[in-house]
Parts: structure tokens; C-alpha cells; sequence
């Protein structure tokens, strides 16, 4: 089995810098963060030094253990510096099929050959990006759940020509960065949580543009009716009304068309009322 020295993450966004201080700070690897904008780094590194300092505040972490952290750090524009030396890379792009793909087929030319190449995606097949490498075998997914420095759950999902062993060692590395896991044997889209999640956002979106009830009814009535620790709506600000939709459209296109997506989330990502990343989306985040 291959071991898990070095990692990349491919992407520095809200789901790339918190995947990468995760590594870093809870699987002491050193982790290379790569993005296409000195912008996204700059903001990649931030949020990291800021969740960081959190733990400080809250005795968690000392002063030195933050900077030896952020010292594994090693954030770069560069892909092939980034993966040359990678043994495990995470691809944390935005949902485009097209652009993960281009990601994969460069990062496949530039990696040593033992490295597995993972995806966090949440919707996109597995089977179809493996498919720009030339080691389908070698590619899996591993599903973050945001933020990644808190949520505890991993799904890895076996793409059509996944090893076992490449499934087993991303298992490890999920296991060494204190994780649970669950395994999605058959490559399907939305896996397991999103597949039975986003038809339940997608509904609440609908019930609101439908004046059905308020919003915070809404939230309410889900929180103590089915015990979510938040409800659907705040649940899609911190999500973003955009990949929410991303992920309903692929559901509806590959698997059914049941998952279509509702005429009050299309209109939110119209408006670019996205969520916290936007600053409003159903709840007005600037002043929180």
C-alpha cells in the first residue's frame, strides 16, 4: 500500500483551505495548497491563520503548535509543483465536470506514478474523471463535508475502476485525519447525503418563493420536527443557493428528473442571494 506522506490540495476556497488545514493541522502532513489567483491563496491562507487563531483562543492549540501548522503549509499557483511530489492529491474545484476534468488530465501528467488523485466533489461521477487519467484505478472520491474542520464525516466512493487498494488507503488517510467514513460502493451521483439531501433543500427553496410559510417557520418546523441541529434554509446560506443547484441539476441529468431543481432556487442564484459567500442569501449574513 502506498504510503501517505505528502498531499495536495487542488483548490484553496471554503471547502480546499479547510481540507488543507485539516491535513495539516490534525494529520501533521505537509500539504501543498494550490490555486489559480494569488487572490485565492491570500484569502485560503486567511481563513486558515483565523480558524487557527480560534483554537488558540479556546486553549485548544498554543501559539508554537499554530505556526509549526501553518509551517506544513505550502501554498502555490504552480500545479506541478504542487503534485510532483504529492503521494495522495484533493481536487477541491468548483462543480464543473469540464474543468475537474482538465484538472485531473494535468495533474495525472505532472504526478508521480503511485499517487491516488481524489475528488471532493459532491455530485460529479467518479468514473468520468478517472477517465482523463491515465490510472483509473487510482482515483476515488473523497467527500468533505463543510466545514471540513468540524464536520466529521468522509464519504469515499469507488469509482468503476478504483482499486480496493486505493479505497483502503484513503480510508487510512480519512481515519488518520479523525474522520468517520462511510463507503459508497457503486458510483452514483449525489452519493449518499446529497442524494437525499438536496431534494429536501430544494423543497424548502419552494415552500418559501411559494409564501407556503416564513422563513424561519420553515426552519423551525425542520429543526424540531425532524431534529436537524439547523434548518433547510440556513442549512442552503452556508451551503451557497449556487452548488446546491450545481448538485440538483447533475441529479436531475444523470439519475432522475424528480431532482429538478425549483423555480425559488433557481431565482436565488439568479439574484446572487448565494448565502454566507455572498454575504445574504435567505438570512443576511453581514452582519453576523
Amino acid at each position: 500500500m502506498t504510503e501517505i506522506k505528502k498531499i495536495a490540495v487542488l483548490g484553496a476556497g471554503l471547502m480546499g483551505h479547510g481540507i488543507t488545514q485539516v491535513a495539516a493541522q490534525v494529520g501533521k502532513y505537509e500539504v501543498s495548497m494550490r490555486d489559480i489567483e494569488q487572490k485565492f491563496i491570500d484569502n485560503g491562507m486567511s481563513m486558515i491563520r483565523e480558524s487557527l487563531q480560534r483554537f488558540v483562543k479556546k486553549g485548544q492549540l498554543t501559539e508554537a503548535q499554530m505556526n509549526e501548522i501553518l509551517a506544513r503549509i505550502h501554498p502555490t499557483l504552480d500545479l506541478k509543483e504542487a503534485v510532483s511530489n504529492a503521494d495522495l492529491i484533493i481536487e477541491a474545484a468548483p462543480e464543473n465536470v469540464e474543468l475537474k476534468k482538465t484538472l485531473f488530465r494535468e495533474a495525472d501528467g505532472y504526478a508521480p506514478s503511485h499517487a491516488i488523485i481524489a475528488s471532493n466533489t459532491s455530485s460529479v461521477s467518479i468514473t468520468e474523471l478517472a477517465s482523463a487519467t491515465k490510472r483509473p484505478e487510482k482515483v476515488c472520491g473523497m467527500h468533505f463535508f463543510n466545514p471540513p474542520q468540524l464536520m466529521k464525516l468522509v464519504e469515499v466512493i469507488k469509482g468503476a475502476k478504483s482499486s480496493d487498494e486505493t479505497i483502503q488507503t484513503v480510508l487510512d488517510v480519512s481515519h488518520k485525519l479523525e474522520k468517520e467514513t462511510v463507503l459508497v460502493k457503486k458510483d452514483c451521483p449525489g452519493f449518499i447525503v446529497n442524494r437525499i439531501l438536496i431534494p429536501a433543500l430544494n423543497e424548502a427553496a419552494a415552500l418559501y418563493w411559494e409564501g407556503v410559510a416564513d422563513r424561519d417557520d420553515i426552519d423551525k418546523a425542520i429543526k424540531l420536527g425532524l431534529n436537524w441541529p439547523m434548518g433547510p434554509l440556513t442549512l442552503l446560506d452556508y451551503i451557497g443557493s449556487d452548488t446546491t443547484l450545481a448538485i440538483a441539476e447533475v441529479l436531475t441529468k444523470e439519475l432522475d428528473p424528480k431532482f429538478h431543481p425549483s423555480t425559488g432556487l433557481k431565482q436565488m442564484v439568479k439574484a446572487q442571494l448565494l448565502g454566507r459567500k455572498t454575504g445574504k442569501g435567505f438570512y443576511d449574513w453581514t452582519q453576523k
